[in-house]
């Protein structure tokens, strides 16, 4: 389904058939992500993509990524002059960082995604981490935050080979001496 959803990207659709294109594609990515887990799957389980509150253990640790991403990308863009309200595919609304939610979306999987099931599989993180609220949210204790953030710095310092350009990059763009390495094209 993804990769069809790929295809029809290669069409002329209008904003929000591209939006739809994207939101079908990403149920379908979250759907399967269940399988990646294979330790602690009584505490570590994900029904679908929830926010705001997130509502279990997963979307809460991949929530918290995800605004460590969204900071970084932020900066990124404000290091080399772009705006980081403006956005493409990211509706713009005051207060809301458009582009680099746009971008980020590349980095979610290597960045947020692998490093929440690594930290699930490799046992870094437990259901002991995570609180439940009376409202039926779910975030994580101080103590699990600050080992999420020791992982994601760890995970900024390693090197990657970009599938395209098949250069090597640090994971962590913000601290390349040359341009940003998400918008070297």
């Amino acid at each position: 389904m993804i990769s069809r959803n790929a295809l029809r990207l290669t069409q002329r659709l209008s904003l929000n058939e591209v939006r739809g294109v994207e939101g079908e594609s990403a149920q379908k990515y979250f759907s399967v992500l269940n399988q990646l887990i294979i330790c602690q799957k009584e505490q570590f389980y994900m029904a679908g993509r929830n926010r705001r509150p997130p509502l279990d253990n997963v979307n809460a640790l991949l929530s918290f990524l995800y605004s460590l991403l969204l900071h970084e990308t932020r900066s990124a863009l404000e290091t080399v002059g772009l705006d980081p309200y403006v956005g493409f595919l990211h509706r713009d609304r005051p207060g809301r960082t458009s582009l680099a939610l746009d971008l980020m979306e590349e980095f979610r999987p290597y960045l947020a995604d692998r490093l929440a099931l690594s930290l699930i599989n490799r046992r870094q993180v437990t259901g002991n981490d995570f609180i439940k609220k009376e409202s039926g949210g779910v975030i994580m204790k101080d103590s699990a935050r600050k080992a999420v953030i020791d992982a994601w710095q760890k995970r900024k310092r390693e090197e990657i080979t970009h599938p395209f350009w098949k250069r090597k990059y640090m994971s962590d763009c913000c601290h390349i001496p040359k341009p940003c390495y998400l918008l070297d094209i």
